[in-house]
Formats: structure tokens, sequence, C-alpha cells
């Protein structure tokens, strides 16, 4: 009988970093006793009988693979899957030796032995702890370190391995498994890759699709087979549409289990017989569960289900026409923006990085939290950062799921490929181990209509640019760089895709042509507009000076720095000397800027650190009290605090583009999620705390969003209301202002109507004179903005704030904020004194989940709470991760800028 085991392996996890840099030096080898597993072929059943598959999902990342003593394989790819015929190494073992051997090689000492060769070629660049050699290394790029994370450089085998056996006798029918995986374990065959892809007759991953043409279901299997199969056929079908295929034959299948054969078959389905799926702010992520039965012979047949969604997913890149010139005000040059089932959208969200420094630590259900907070906060769509990791489908073959969330969640991936932030010379040797590494992802992930596009890499556009013009032999590079990612690259995605685009690099000039592919690069004219890009800006005094940011079709990074919570520091720092700002320890977790090697601690901290530092001090008040461990604890919010304020004020202008030449329809914060308790640019902490960001993001993300746009150079506030919505939006806008004490000093009524992905101005007014209520200066007072919209039948709110001058110097005063415990998790805010700039709930150590206004069923914290307008909201637990189950009301901490300079 045919079975799959799980091979038990350990993995050395490290929590610390620089104490740890010996194991980065040495080799490791992992040894497991096959012999409970393979009895069968050692007296009980004739090995004859049946075929013995050894397959792993991923090894990181050099590493020699010896089975019972017999050699198999030589293996140097982080990111790609093997499978190996062990039967006669199994049966006729080396001195009685059972073992399963996997001998790993340092792939730090790997990549400097490469680079030590006579004949290696010099990149440029690089500034992490591991320099100069990860070009070279087929492993997660920021395993060597990165400006947000430490540089452990793990090794192991790091997702599941499982040792197959197929039997060479026909087995009966049997009803659908739920992993093509699991098919092995009661049939002769063994399926080694599955894709299935869903798109529309015709349809190029380049061009507008025809809305109305068949749905193509596309299914590619690459099959071992323990038996001949003279006349094989396929069948597809979706129980819940009442649909099945006709039989769909293919080639006969060898009796060869060393090598896959690759088999394709499709059919048709006419459009209007499925539901669409929709990212979850703009519809429903219909999902159908399809059936694939592989019909060995007349009585023999083995299923599996895919489940999956029906879709279009474009990346427009053409240029605008004139009409578009003349009629919509749009500045000349080319498209960047997708559309979802033929609409155009606007794409709002932020970047992932790799969930842990450990892989293997990594659960599907601390993935999802990261995800549903994503939703929670109103994005519908997440990059898939190209230092990282190609993210997994499941849990069988990945260890954990996230594209599959992403399907069920509504919540588009973008996705690339594993080169970042470096020149990548090439050479046979490396193409050769690519190619498969590339086409193996994504033919598995063609199945997930959360998929949005490829990009090339990360970065890496602009670097080659810079190094063409700067230099002397800069051509080369270009030269190696387009080989790579213009032609090699792009031809591989374009081979195995009909569904999504593929672009040579996240922030990317565009191109000159689509077909043939050929990238833009510095072929610009003046004026005009291509690509999209990012920005980043460390200079405080320049956070909100709108002429900084990026006049852009789709902007995908952007981002500031700050620290974790005091909550995170608690689970890293040992002595009470730590718990401060500026302590080695705490400097130790900043790798901003990146060090350049491995000296202890980061050199460059101080500049980091004195990034936030400056922010804080010239934006808020500078957190100072008698208590050493609530200052610290303010600074690590302050942080906080101005990281949200400067990322809420870009995300307003991006959306603010929609409606104005640059037609932007997109902005993704970097970024998402953190890997570890330290300095980064996340919103979510490593143990799934929000930052104040993220609740940041959830008012700026609304459908329907309120901002003040203010030019101090001329004093002129422009009050904008921007909607992401396909239909016409009408509302009301209320602008108060209120003193610090919380007097309703002016208030006006604004009606608005915007048209779709549009904006509405319902304020505008230079000079404080013309702006501040009579009598009143900037320092005395701040205005509450606030809207009311109908959509889709809903009513939903906004709201925002707007304070005429620096936080710094406004004359705050105690708001003496009551925190009243009314039931189960549920706490109402009352300030009596005054008003509570940023009103902060924490919720007590051990615990995972968010707060939600118990009116509104939004996400909401760090609100201004003005006398007499209470809020009452609720803390919504994740049980599954939370350490502390039921937390006592009484642990929940309220705080308030006041508490800079307060106890």
């Amino acid at each position: 009988m045919s079975d799959i085991h799980r091979i038990a392996c350990h993995e050395v996890l490290n929590s610390t970093e620089y104490d740890q840099r010996w194991i980065v030096n040495d080799n490791w080898t992992y040894t497991a006793d096959l012999s409970p597993l393979t009895h069968g072929f050692s007296g009980e059943t004739s090995h004859q009988s049946q075929k013995a598959l050894l397959v792993f999902y991923g090894l990181d990342t050099v590493a020699t693979i010896t089975v019972a003593g017999h050699p198999v394989a030589w293996v140097n790819n982080q990111f790609r899957q093997y499978a190996y015929d062990v039967t006669d190494l199994i049966a006729n073992p080396v001195h009685g030796n059972t073992n399963l051997t996997i001998a790993f090689e340092s792939a730090y000492f790997y990549g400097m032995n490469v680079t030590a060769r006579p004949d290696v070629e010099w990149v440029p660049g690089d500034v992490f702890e591991y320099p100069f050699i990860r070009q070279w290394v087929r492993k997660v790029q920021s395993d060597f370190g990165w400006d947000w994370g430490p540089a452990f450089v793990p090794t192991g085998i790091f997702k599941p391995a499982y040792l197959v056996t197929l039997s060479e006798s026909e087995v009966a029918s049997t009803s659908p498994v739920s992993h093509p995986l699991l098919v092995s374990s009661n049939s002769p065959i063994f399926i080694e890759e599955s894709s299935l892809e869903i798109s529309k007759v015709g349809q190029t991953p380049i061009a507008r699709p025809n809305e109305a043409a068949d749905w193509v279901v596309n299914v590619t299997l690459a099959l071992r087979s323990a038996v001949a199969i003279k006349s094989p056929f396929i069948t597809i079908s979706i129980p819940e549409l009442k649909i099945t295929s006709p039989q769909l034959s293919f080639e006969s299948l060898p009796a060869d289990t060393t090598s896959p054969t690759f088999v394709s078959v499709n059919f048709k389905i006419p459009d209007s017989i499925p539901d669409r799926w929709f990212p979850h702010n703009l519809g429903t992520p219909k999902l159908y569960n399809i059936t694939t039965t592989i019909h060995l012979s007349k009585s023999s047949s083995t299923s599996f289900v895919t489940q999956t969604g029906f879709r279009t997913i474009t990346l427009v890149q053409s240029p605008y026409s004139q009409q578009d010139i003349q009629t919509r005000g749009i500045t000349p040059g080319d498209q960047w923006h997708f559309e979802i089932n033929g609409k155009a959208f606007y794409s709002s969200g932020t970047n992932i990085i790799p969930y842990d420094p450990f892989y293997a630590r990594t659960t599907s259900e601390q993935v999802r939290w990261v995800l549903e907070s994503a939703v929670l906060s109103g994005q519908n769509m997440l990059r898939v950062w190209g230092g990282g990791t190609y993210q997994p489908s499941d849990e069988i073959t990945g260890g954990y799921d996230f594209y599959t969330a992403c399907d069920e969640l509504g919540i588009f991936a973008w996705s690339e490929l594993i080169f970042s932030d470096a020149l990548y010379p090439i050479n046979g040797f490396m193409l050769e181990s690519i190619e498969p590494e590339v086409r193996q992802n994504v033919r598995r992930i063609n199945k997930h209509p959360s998929n949005v596009q490829w990009a090339g890499g990360n970065e890496i556009e602009g670097i080659v640019i810079s190094t063409n013009q700067t230099q002397a032999n800069g051509t080369h590079y270009l030269n190696e760089f387009v080989a790579l990612f213009q032609d090699f690259l792009h031809d591989i995605v374009s081979e195995e895709t009909n569904s999504v685009a593929y672009t040579d690099c996240s922030t990317t000039s565009g191109v000159l042509s689509l077909d043939p592919y050929i990238i833009r690069f510095d072929n610009k004219t003046a004026g005009f507009i291509y690509g999209n890009s990012e920005r980043y800006n460390y200079d405080a005094t320049q956070a909100f000076n709108y002429s900084t940011y990026p006049i852009s079709r789709f902007v995908n990074e952007f981002g500031f720095h700050s620290q974790p919570s005091f909550y995170s520091w608690e689970e890293v720092l040992q002595s009470p000397e730590d718990f401060s700002f500026n302590s080695t320890v705490v400097m130790s977790r900043d790798h901003h800027p990146p060090a350049g090697g491995l000296a202890f601690p980061n050199p460059n901290a101080p500049q980091g650190q004195g990034q936030m530092t400056s922010a804080v001090e010239i934006w808020l008040p500078t957190p100072s009290t008698s208590d050493s461990n609530q200052t610290f604890a303010q600074w690590c919010w302050s942080t906080q605090i101005f990281q949200s304020m400067n990322m809420v004020s870009e995300i307003a202008f991006y959306r603010r583009g929609a409606g104005l030449g640059e037609n932007n329809l997109g902005s993704l914060v970097w970024q998402l999620n953190d890997i570890w308790q330290g300095t980064s640019w996340s919103s979510i902490e490593y143990s799934g705390r929000w930052k104040v960001l993220h609740y940041g993001m959830t008012g700026a993300y609304s459908p329907v969003v309120i901002y003040p746009f203010w030019t101090p150079d001329n004093e002129t506030l422009e009050v904008v209301v921007t909607s992401d919505r396909w239909e016409t939006v009408k509302g009301t806008a209320q602008l108060t202002w209120y003193d610090w004490h919380g007097k309703a000093l002016q208030t006006s009524i604004h009606q608005f109507t915007t048209p779709t992905l549009n904006n509405s101005e319902i304020f505008k007014a230079t000079g404080l004179s013309n702006i501040l209520p009579k009598g009143q200066t900037s320092e005395n007072l701040w205005l509450h903005l606030n809207l009311t919209a109908d959509v889709e039948g809903k009513t939903i709110t906004n709201e925002q704030v707007f304070t005429p001058t620096s936080l710094a110097n406004a004359a705050l005063v105690d708001p003496k904020i009551k925190l009243q415990h009314v039931k189960d998790l549920t706490f109402t805010l009352s300030a009596s004194g005054g008003v509570g700039a940023w009103t902060w709930l924490d919720h007590p150590a051990g615990t995972v989940g968010h707060f939600m206004d118990t009116h509104t069923n939004i996400p909401s914290n760090g609100f201004y709470l003005v006398p007499g307008n209470d809020r009452t909201v609720e803390f919504v637990v994740n049980q599954g991760l939370s350490r502390v189950q039921n937390p006592n009301p009484a642990s929940f901490v309220v705080r308030s800028l006041w508490n800079n300079t307060h106890i």
C-alpha cells in the first residue's frame, strides 16, 4: 500500500544575534533514521512492488544529501522543491546504514568561497552585516542582514520533507483528497507539482482581456508514476456549479519515478456561470472547490481538490490617450495601475517581510492574524517583498499558509522573485539553478486569485541605472540586468502564467514596449510620468512637506521607522538599565542605517535613533518624566505617533492624486509586519500588537476619507474628501474648532458629492486670520474633521484632526482621563480636564487583539478625547495567539501626550 511519511528533523533556533555568530560559521548535519518508515523494503514486502521518493519542500541552503550511505544530491537553492527516487538506495543500504543524512555547509563560507574564485565578477554596493556574498547564494537575502532585522544566516530543513512510497499495483478509485500530495497515499502516481490557472480565452499577461469571453480552466501536473498508464485522462469538476468537463486526454504516462512527466489539460466555462472573486473592499472574495480527477484506467482514478476563484487582474501600462489628457486633465505618460475584473481600483496596503528570522517557527495562525489585521485596517493589497521568501500556499508543503488565506480574506498579493537591492552577476551555473526555482513557484501560485503580478526583484532597476551612470564599466552591469530581468526571468514567468503580468522591478521606470518586453530605464520625456515610485525622507522637518512627496501613478514603498512598544521590549530586555531609549541593547536592535559589517552594536544606529529623536522633538512634547520606565515607554509610543502622522499624511496625499493629473491609483506603506522586537517601519509588532500606525491606516484607508492639507509656506489649508468607490458618493462633513480645554469654538457643515476614484474640495483658505476662529492663536486650538457618507446602502464615518502648529508647541492641558470598565473587555474613556490628544489604550502583555469602537464597529485607538464626547471601545481578543486568555481589565493602561511630560 502506498503511503506518505513526514520526516522528523530538528532545526537550531536562536533568539539572539551577535553572540551566535559561531553558528553561522559552522557546518551542520541533520540525521534521521528511516528504518521505521522503510520496513516494507526489507523483508515483509519485496521492494520491487514499491517505489520510494524522498521529497523536500525547503532546504536552507547548501547541502549534501545521503540515503542509506549512498550519495543522492548536492543542492544549493533554498527556494526549490526537490524529489529523488531512492528505491534502490533504501533496498541496498551500505553496511546496514538506514539513515537519511543532510550535511549543510555554512552559507556564509559558501558565499565567501564562491567570491574568492579568480573568475568571479565583482559587484558594487551592499551595506548589510554579511556584505558582497548574498548575490551568489540563492537564499533569503535578508538572512544576511537588513535595516529592520537580524543577520542570523540560518540553516536547516525549514519546510516539510516526506518519504513517499508508491505502489506498483493498481488501486481502486477513492474520494477526493484535500491536497495533491495526499494523492500519493493511495495511488501509484506522485503529483510533484500542481498548477491550476483560470484565465479568459485569448488572455495574455500584457493586455486587457475580453471580459465577456469564456473562462479557461487550465491544469498542469508534474507526475511520477510507478506503473505505465496507456490511456489516461483527466476530468475537472466544480460541484457547486454542477459542472464537469469532458474527458481530457493526455499522452501515456511512462513507468518512471526518476523524473516527472508534465501534462496539461484545459476546458472552457461560459463567463456568466461562476461568480467573480473580488477583494473584500470591492465585493466578495468568492471561491470554488475544483476537483481534478486523474483516471488511470476504467476502475482506477485518484482525485484532489483545489480552492480557487474566477477573476481577471490586469496591470495596465499602456500610454494615456490624448482624450484622457484633454478631457480628464491627465499628465501625459504611461498608466501604471491594476484593474480587477475590468475595473480600475485604488490599491491600498502595505509591504510584508519574513515573519520570523527562523522560518520554521512561523505558524498559519500568526500569519492569518497579520492578514486579518490588514483587512481590518482597510487594506486590499500586500506586497511580498523580494528580499525575503516566496510565501507558501499551505501547511503541508510550506509549513504555514499565506496565499490561501489571502484568497479567503479577499486581499491581493503582489508577488516578487527573490532578488533585492543588489546587482546580480549571471552565469550558466546560476541560471541553471534559478530557472526551476522560478518555474516551480509561479506554477504553485497560479491557482491563487489573490496574486496580482510577478515583479523580478526589489529596487534593483534604480541601482543599475545609477551604476550605469557612475561606473566606468556601468554598461556591463546594465547589460547583465537586461539579460536577467528583462529577458530571462520575463520569459520564464510569461511561459508559466497567462493571468498576471511581469515587471522587471518593484520600483520601475516602466516599459518602452510590452511586446517585445523592453524596459524604459532613463528613456523619458520631460513632464511625462512613467512607472511607479517610492519615497523615504528621514529629515523630520520635511515630513509633511508635500513638495517632497513623489508625483506618481503608484507609490509602492514609503515609510518612517519607530520603536516597538514597551511590552515588546519587555520580551527581550533583561536588565533595568536596558530600558532606555539609547541603551546599548536597544540600539543594538536598530539596524538603520545598516552596519556594513559585523561590528556590535551597529555603529550607524545613532543615526537611526537620532532621526526618531528629532522627529519626536520637532512634532511632539519631548518625553521626560520622573519615572524612567514611563519615559522610555512614552518615547517608544511617541515615535509611533510620529510614524502614524507621517504615513497618514502621505497616504492622503497619494489618494488625493487619484483625482489629479498623476491619477495615482496605489499606495503601499513600508511595512506591515515585524521579524523581531526592534526598531522597524512596521505597523504590527512581532507579537501581533498593533502600533499607532495600524489604527492610523484604518482611518486613512477608509473608503471615503476627509483630510486637511496644510501648506505652511503660504498658510493655506485645503480640506478634501477622497473616495475610492466605484459609484458617486454623497455625504456631509463637519469641521469643528476646539480649544485644548475642549470648548467648541466654531463649527461648519459641508455637503459633498464625490465622483468615483476622485476628490471633492470642501474648504480652502489662505492666511491664519482667515482660517482660525477670531481672536485665537495656533497654539491654543485644533480642528476636528469628520464626515458621514452613504456607501452602497451603508453609513460610513471618517475623522481626522489638524493642528495649525506642532504639538510640541501646543498649549496642552491635563485631560484628566477616566477609564471605566463597562463589562467584559469593554471600556468607556472620558476626559474632564481637557482634550486628550492621542488618547491611547494599551492592552496587557501576553494578549493579542485590537480595540474596536462599539458605536462604529471600526478599529479605534489613538484618538482625540474631547470632554463631553466619551468613547467606548471593546478589546477583541485573538484567543489563539494570546498567552493570557482572560486579561484583567485593571491591567489595561491609558495614556495621552500629556503623559510625555507628566506622570
